[in-house]
């Protein structure tokens, strides 16, 4: 199919136009009029890009793609050894950042949510047109250590759980990647427990001094799953051969 093509029933779809981002949503680098090859993959490192290159694709679809505001403007450097690649490869880049994490359907904290079973029942801390963080419930009341178990089971990660005592979980929150700060409206909403991705130092001292419970569950762990469902949808809709292709990242 026609990039052009693919590119606009992205925008269109995710609603791009109705978020004020921190970086470019969309077309990044433009290298291939035709997309028939679709690599799918959380951040635009070269990594992914080699294994994009290995795999013969003509276009790479990330959450995390660059030109981010207030980095440097020279394409020097590592940028500019990861977009010589690209272009070099005749690989295009495609990226979108919140439109993805707010994206009812394939956004990535809807996708979180789905793979946890937990029932979304609102949203808050709105990004423009749209909400970023879900909240609802859990199927049935279980403890910090057995949220935090079946989390590490289904992410097939790691966490960092803190606990602000013996509250019972019922009620949760839960945004991916870089949330943490939005746990101060969590706590005001009175779950029980707030999930993100990253953490912070002050974090700690918050859940613990407000009663909520903290889960940070990975930046890259929780946000593999957005960016795969819109390539299968692409992939329904368009019949255009896609893969999903994991650089794994601790953190």
């Amino acid at each position: 199919m026609r990039l052009e093509q693919l590119c606009e029933f992205c925008d269109d779809y995710l609603r791009v136009d109705e978020f004020d981002d921190y970086c470019p949503n969309g077309l990044q680098v433009e290298s291939s009029a035709e997309v028939n090859h679709i690599v799918s993959g959380v951040t635009a490192s070269l990594d992914l890009i080699e294994a994009a290159i290995a795999q013969k694709a003509d276009t790479l679809l990330v959450h995390h793609g660059y030109f981010w505001k207030g980095e440097a403007l020279p394409i020097k450097g590592f940028k500019g050894r990861r977009i010589r690649a690209l272009i070099r490869n005749n690989i295009n880049l495609i990226a979108y950042h919140l439109p993805l994490d707010a994206h009812p359907e394939v956004g990535n904290n809807a996708q979180f949510g789905k793979l946890m079973g937990w029932q979304t029942q609102g949203s808050f801390a709105s990004v423009g047109k749209h909400d970023i963080v879900l909240n609802g419930v859990l199927p049935a009341a279980m403890t910090l250590a057995e949220l935090t178990e079946s989390i590490e089971t289904r992410l097939n990660t790691s966490v960092l759980s803190i606990s602000c005592g013996d509250r019972p979980v019922q009620t949760i929150a839960w945004c991916t990647g870089a949330a943490q700060n939005y746990i101060e409206q969590a706590a005001a909403r009175g779950v029980d427990a707030f999930v993100s991705g990253e953490v912070s130092e002050h974090t700690f001292h918050f859940a613990r001094e407000a009663g909520i419970h903290y889960i940070a569950a990975g930046h890259h762990a929780t946000e593999r799953y957005g960016v795969q469902a819109l390539a299968g949808i692409l992939e329904k809709q368009f019949g255009v051969r896609q893969q999903f292709i994991d650089i794994p990242n601790p953190v």
